[in-house]
């Protein structure tokens, strides 16, 4: 695969892509339909130093790329890129598509509580394949957002400019993240076989003595194994279950460990090692904290 190239500024992707100048350097807005970009000069793939969100609809044939994939829809689809991540044109810049793409620089939010607030979003991490789906109504508010940030960055800039902008990007991704969580809780069938997926990846990992092997499965690991994004999956499993990928990894661990603390006479030492501790004392703190009790008190109540 190609190195991604690095594109430092918003003007300098604009540039690129035969826009005009930004009329401000930290924060732009632009529809597909002003994007001069010949198809043999697109990129395979840059990296930049801003947020870019970007919002596609009205594919040509009621079809639309987005990843790896071909997706069916009529309204818009959403893609959020944190800073010195991956960006695909391909994904992106199609023809015969409506919408738009924000971009906003860190530097523009210091100073506001959504400077931090924004890192705290988990979809910037997504992958390509876990979309943000929007119905009619879902659109038209998107839209409204973005139209007064539009306003707002070609209005003359005064003493209010930069807050009413900040103001409206603080809305715009509240409201993705409740539109997420919708679809989180809305596509049942995907999430209830991701959910099986995961219960029986578990159940392989602790029976064929990977804990020993590999040690304790990481999110990302399992994340990995299910084709996923590991904020996805844990945001995902969060809005379903109430826990994330980790505390379903620690419960299992706990599972196992009370299964061969009632069950078996190996000592604590023996079966943190088993368990895939490099610690004891890891094994011990973790055991207290889900159950209250110790790994020998457990054991005590069964003798």
């Amino acid at each position: 695969m190609k190195t991604p190239e690095k594109v430092s500024s918003i003007h300098a992707l604009h540039t690129f892509l035969g826009l005009k100048k930004p009329s401000n350097p930290l924060i732009s807005v632009f529809s597909f339909d002003e994007v001069k970009l010949e198809q043999e000069t697109i990129l395979n793939t840059i990296t930049t130093d801003f947020y870019v969100v970007t919002l596609k609809k009205d594919c040509a044939g009621g079809k639309c790329r987005y990843g790896q994939q071909y997706y069916d829809f009529d309204e818009g689809i959403m893609y959020f890129i944190a800073p010195h991540q991956v960006l695909q044109f391909e994904d992106i810049l199609l023809n015969d598509v409506k919408g738009f793409v924000l971009m906003v620089h860190p530097d523009f939010l210091y100073g506001h509580s959504l400077a931090t607030k924004i890192k705290e979003y988990g979809y910037f991490s997504y992958s390509s394949n876990e979309a943000l789906y929007l119905s009619e109504k879902e659109e038209r508010s998107i839209m409204d957002i973005i139209g007064n940030v539009e306003q707002e960055i070609h209005a003359n800039m005064d003493s209010f400019t930069q807050d009413l902008i900040v103001s409206n990007l603080d809305l715009l991704l509240k409201y993705c993240d409740r539109f997420y969580n919708r679809q989180f809780l809305t596509r049942k069938k995907v999430n209830s076989d991701l959910l099986s997926k995961l219960e029986a990846l578990l159940d392989d990992y602790f029976k064929n003595d990977q804990l020993i092997l590999t040690g304790i499965p990481t999110v990302q690991f399992i994340a990995d194994q299910l084709n996923l994004s590991a904020n996805y999956l844990s945001d995902m499993l969060r809005v379903q279950t109430g826990q994330t990928t980790q505390q379903h990894i620690q419960n299992r661990l706990i599972d196992k460990a009370k299964e061969m603390l009632s069950a078996t006479e190996m000592s604590v030492s023996e079966i943190a090692y088993q368990l895939g501790f490099e610690h004891p004392q890891s094994f011990h703190r973790l055991f207290k904290n889900r159950t209250s009790l110790s790994p020998l008190e457990f054991r005590a109540t069964f003798n």
